[in-house]
C-alpha cells in the first residue's frame, strides 16, 4: 500500500474484509463481543501501518494474520473466564435477522455441535483447522500465519481433523428436515409431552442449556430418558405460554429463538444423527449476556 494513504481509503480497505475477519475470529473465540474486541484491535494495527511508508502488498493476507494473531493472544485470558463460568459453557448463537441477508463470508458459519467440539482442540490447532477446513487456506498459507513451518502445520492440520471426526462425523442435515424436526421438537418441549420428546430423541442425546448459572442444569444432561425429564420437568406452564418461536438461521442451521414480550429468552438449535431424524444433541442458549445482540 503506497504512502500517503488516506484514512477514507484505510476504512474502505478494512471493511471490505471486515466480515472475512470476523468470521474467522468468531470461528476462533465463540464469542461475538471477544470478536469485536480482537477486531477493534486489528484495526488500530491496520490504520497505524496503513499510514506509515510500508508497502502492505495483500492487505488481506495481513489483516487476517493480525486477527488470527491477536485472538490467540487473548485465549490465555478466555480459558480463565470459561474455567469460572458456572454451567454448561456454549457460543454465543449467531442469529441471522428474517429480513436481513447474509453475507458468503459471514455465513460460512461452523455450526453450534462443531464449535462446541473446537473448544477441545488447542488453540493453534483450532486455528489451522478454521483456517484450512472453513475456509480452504493452503497449509503454506497457513504457516506464515501462525510463524509455524509448512510441516508443522500440516501435523496441527492432522491432529485437529482426526479429533473433530472422532467426536463429529462430517455430514449435513437437510435444512427442512431439520426445520421440521425443530418444530416438533418446541412443539413436544413447550407442551410437555414427554411421549413425544422420547420418540424424537436419540438414545444418546445431550443437552446443553447455557443459562450462566441462572437456571437450569449445571452440566450436561446425557441420555434420552434423563434428557426428557429435564425438558418436562423445567417446562411451566404460566412461562411457556408466552413465548413466541421465531424460526432463524443459527450458525448456519435452521433452529428457533424463543422471545419473552420481545426480547430474546433462549436460542434452540438441534443437531441430528445420521439419519437426519432423531436429535442427538440439544444446545440452549439461555444466558441473557449472550443474546443481547440478537434482533427480532
Amino acid at each position: 500500500m503506497p504512502e500517503g494513504i488516506t484514512e477514507d481509503a484505510a476504512t474502505r480497505v478494512f471493511a471490505d474484509h471486515r466480515e472475512l475477519l470476523f468470521s474467522v475470529v468468531y470461528n476462533l473465540l465463540g464469542s461475538v463481543a471477544d470478536t469485536e474486541d480482537v477486531l477493534q484491535d486489528t484495526w488500530l494495527r491496520w490504520a497505524a501501518r496503513s499510514s506509515g511508508p510500508d508497502d502492505i502488498e495483500n492487505p488481506r493476507a495481513y489483516l487476517v494474520r493480525v486477527a488470527v494473531n491477536t485472538a490467540l493472544a487473548r485465549q490465555a485470558d478466555i480459558s480463565r473466564r470459561r474455567e469460572t463460568y458456572v454451567g454448561p459453557w456454549l457460543p454465543e448463537p449467531l442469529v441471522a435477522r428474517a429480513d436481513a441477508g447474509e453475507s458468503a463470508e459471514r455465513t460460512e458459519a461452523v455450526s453450534m455441535a462443531l464449535l462446541v467440539v473446537l473448544e477441545t482442540l488447542t488453540p493453534l490447532e483450532r486455528a489451522v483447522f478454521v483456517l484450512h477446513e472453513v475456509f480452504g487456506y493452503a497449509h503454506t498459507e497457513i504457516a506464515p500465519i501462525l510463524d509455524r513451518s509448512p510441516s508443522a502445520v500440516r501435523q496441527l492440520a492432522h491432529r485437529a481433523r482426526e479429533h473433530v471426526q472422532a467426536r463429529r462425523p462430517r455430514y449435513q442435515a437437510d435444512p427442512k428436515v431439520q426445520r421440521q424436526v425443530t418444530e416438533r421438537f418446541l412443539k413436544a418441549a413447550l407442551g410437555g409431552d414427554l411421549a413425544a420428546l422420547l420418540e424424537l430423541m436419540a438414545p444418546d442425546v445431550t443437552l446443553w442449556r447455557d443459562a450462566g448459572g441462572r437456571r437450569g442444569p449445571l452440566r450436561p444432561i446425557h441420555g434420552r430418558d434423563r434428557v426428557a425429564r429435564v425438558i418436562t420437568g423445567t417446562a411451566h406452564r404460566e412461562e411457556t405460554e408466552r413465548l413466541e418461536i421465531r424460526y432463524r438461521t443459527v450458525n448456519g442451521d435452521p433452529s428457533a429463538v424463543l422471545f419473552d414480550a420481545d426480547a430474546p429468552f433462549a436460542v434452540m438449535v438441534l443437531d441430528l444423527d445420521e439419519d437426519g431424524d432423531r436429535v442427538r444433541g440439544i444446545y440452549a442458549v439461555a444466558n441473557p449476556d449472550k443474546l443481547g445482540h440478537i434482533g427480532d
